[in-house]
């Protein structure tokens, strides 16, 4: 996907060359059947719509025209409508192109989604020039668009001029420990990022001593998916002391006070990251939701993170499903909330972790200590009464009813 990205990048570049050259000498380009409206049409446009609208639609034809990309009907039809939905269009980076210069004159959208365009790094530079010029767009959907350490570099220093931005999502791009210096000078210089979406990506442990400082001293970061990584060993546990705060601490590691939703599910933290998390929670008085699910935490890992469950106030949701920690680390992460009568929990979730009686028991036992906590766990497959197979079952005598 990488090599066709570049490639394609390549043959743009030459295929304006060529354009640029004959204009020079043809003139203005003919229309192309779609693609640029007439002066009629521009009549027609202009008794339904206002001259604002009129300009912003003309600009965009023109600059399809001028980049040979058959313009997007949605774009044309999105009138005053707060939304420009773009998913799965196949935009490419010469559409994106086009679609950048229009973007600078349009004062309705707010919230921008490209998700799936396939726009590369190119792409993604065209439209972070635009990003980074307009005080309307606060919300943008940048994810599966394989925009690579290019494109991260590009929207993140994009962004970090622009103070509407809140929400980013940048899924799926293929990006590694070298886009993850660009990731963390957003965290440092954004105050106004509330969202920020970096799921399914390749970043590892180095990406993850990168980050773990920078979420730290982060100041207005809310909510944070960084889950199907690969954070893991010394990365991750660096990740999870950007959540802790000490007085002893230095300011690199002085914990987000702001951040109240994250994801880390499918990663790889471990016993070593779970204990980390564990220390983090005894500290950490924002955090409200937090998805730890298959990160490959044992019974081991499951005790250390209790140890935080035990004096922590403010968690509410906790997700730890699909981890090896068996029955033993459920009771022993559910026996830490049981000694914590200030615990704020509301869903503890240990889907597809089978457990037995004992701590059946003890979850009807912290249900009356805590009333609005809901456990959720694997459905029992050993049946706590065994029933004789069928074949030994006596028969009953005709006369007896059923």
């Amino acid at each position: 996907m990488r090599a066709r990205c570049q490639r394609s990048g390549v043959k743009e570049e030459q295929e304006e060359e060529v354009a640029a050259a004959s204009g020079r000498l043809a003139g203005p380009p003919e229309a192309e059947e779609g693609s640029v409206v007439d002066s009629d049409s521009d009549q027609e446009m202009e008794g339904i719509r206002g001259p604002g609208e009129l300009t912003k639609d003309t600009l965009y034809l023109r600059s399809c025209q001028a980049h040979s990309v058959v313009p997007a009907s949605c774009f044309l039809r999105q009138g005053r409508t707060p939304e420009l939905n773009l998913r799965h269009r196949g935009l490419g980076p010469q559409g994106a192109r086009a679609l950048a210069s229009a973007l600078t004159s349009n004062p309705y959208v707010k919230r921008l989604d490209l998700r799936d365009n396939g726009l590369c790094g190119a792409g993604v530079e065209a439209l972070a020039g635009a990003l980074s010029k307009t005080s309307i767009i606060s919300d943008v959907d940048l994810s599966e668009n394989q925009m690579g350490v290019v494109g991260a570099q590009a929207i993140c220093a994009a962004l970090t001029v622009n103070p509407t931005m809140q929400k980013v999502q940048l899924a799926g791009n293929g990006l590694e420990e070298h886009a993850a210096r660009y990731l963390a000078e957003l965290l440092l210089a954004h105050t106004g990022l509330k969202s920020l979406d970096l799921s399914y990506n390749q970043l590892n442990d180095h990406a993850g001593e990168i980050l773990g400082p920078a979420l730290a001293e982060n100041t207005g970061l809310t909510e944070l998916n960084i889950s199907w990584n690969h954070l893991r060993g010394p990365g991750a546990v660096a990740f999870a002391r950007g959540l802790e705060w000490s007085p002893g601490f230095t300011l690199a590691f002085q914990a987000n006070i702001f951040l109240r939703v994250l994801d880390i599910s499918y990663n790889g933290f471990g016993d070593p990251g779970a204990s980390a998390v564990g220390e983090a929670l005894k500290t950490n008085n924002v955090l409200e939701e937090l998805s730890m699910s298959n990160n490959r935490i044992s019974a081991v890992g499951a005790l250390s993170l209790g140890l935080g469950l035990r004096v922590n106030q403010t968690l509410r949701i906790l997700v730890m499903s699909r981890n090896p920690m068996r029955g033993e680390g459920c009771f022993g992460v559910l026996k830490s909330v049981q000694e914590n009568p200030m615990s704020a929990l509301e869903l503890l979730d240990f889907s597809e972790i089978q457990v037995d009686r004992e701590f059946d028991d003890l979850a009807s036992s912290v249900k009356v200590l805590l009333p609005a906590l809901h456990v959720k766990t694997a459905a029992h497959r050993v049946k706590y009464k065994k029933e004789l197979p069928s074949v030994l079952t006596p028969s009953l005598p005709v006369s007896v009813p059923k």
